[in-house]
This record gives structure tokens, sequence and C-alpha cells, in this order.
């Protein structure tokens, strides 16, 4: 049986700044690269985790975490725009932890001025779930975003629309799935 592991990219200088990243392209920090080799060497070691195949979205902080992850893990990796992170439109560059953004956040199916709203991020990546999980003796490992990992997570566990908006994991965690 397949299953699916999800990571967030190592840190980012948006990251540290709090910044709303988005579809802005923010560069790792060295942290964020070591991140993503130390998980690329625990993946390696733990025999429990076979993985055949990494999709990362497009962004340079996500495409870059995977990289290193498949040298690493000798597994060959692409990527796939339908996992980029949220377009946050106005938002993007801002404080995250505003109260604005925040607030903002819990309406899912408003567009952010000049972005997307969560319902069609939604979408894209569920209709991205769905295919992949048609071949249920796959593993796949992606490696994407904070917004995506809160969809991703939405698509196997019901969860209240507070639960929804506040999930969060933390850069180069690791997640498993297994497919219903």
């Amino acid at each position: 049986m397949g299953y699916l592991y999800f990571t967030r990219h190592g840190q980012t200088v948006g990251n540290v700044e709090n910044k709303v990243c988005g579809i802005t392209d923010t560069e790792l920090t060295e942290h964020g690269k070591n991140q993503a080799k130390e998980l690329g060497i625990s993946i390696k070691q733990n025999k429990d985790i076979v993985i055949d195949e990494i999709i990362a979205s497009p962004l340079k902080r996500a495409r870059e975490t995977a990289s290193f992850i498949a040298e690493i893990i000798e597994v060959p990796m692409h990527t796939d725009i339908r996992i980029i992170e949220q377009n946050f439109g106005k938002y993007e560059g801002q404080d995250r932890l505003s109260d604005e953004f925040q607030e903002a956040k819990r309406h899912f199916a408003d567009n952010y001025l000049g972005g997307e709203s969560m319902l069609k991020v939604a979408q894209r990546i569920y209709n991205f779930l769905d295919e992949i999980k048609k071949d249920k003796n796959k593993t796949y490992l992606v490696v994407a975003h904070n917004g995506i990992a809160r969809i991703v997570h939405s698509y196997f566990y019901d969860e209240s629309n507070e639960e929804f908006s506040r999930y969060s994991m933390k850069n180069c965690d690791l997640l498993r799935y297994e497919w219903n």
C-alpha cells in the first residue's frame, strides 16, 4: 500500500521576517537548506520510509528543498504547478501575524484582493491528490507550503473551520497520510 508523505519547505527569509510569502519566491536561509538536508538523511536512514517519487511546488523554496532530499534519497523529483502556494494578493509581503490577515484567512470563499480564494486552492489541491492516489501502490513525497499543508490535511481529516484556519506545520516536518 502506498502513502503520501508531506513536508513543508525549509525555513525562508520570509519566514524569519514573519511575512506572508504566498507566491512570492523567497529564498531558503542556510538553516532552511540544512533542514532539507537533515530531512533527506532522516528519510534515507529510516528503513520504514520508501519514497518512489517526489513532487514539489515550482516555487524556489519548495523546489530547492525537494532537490536536496531527492539527491540524498536518490529518487526522481519533478514539480507540479497545482501545489504552488496560495496567491494572497494584497497580503503578499505583509505581516503574517496581523489581525487583518488572520481574519481574512477565515473567509474561505473570498478572493484576496488580487489573489485567490481558499476554496479555489482547495479545488486544485484536491484534484491533484485525487490524481496521484490512483496508483495506491506508489508512495509520494510532496514538498510544498504551509497553506497547502492545511488543505492536504483537510483532505484526509474532518476539521471545523477554526481548526482548519489554525492548522500549521513547521518547516521540514514530515507527515504521513494513508490513502483511503
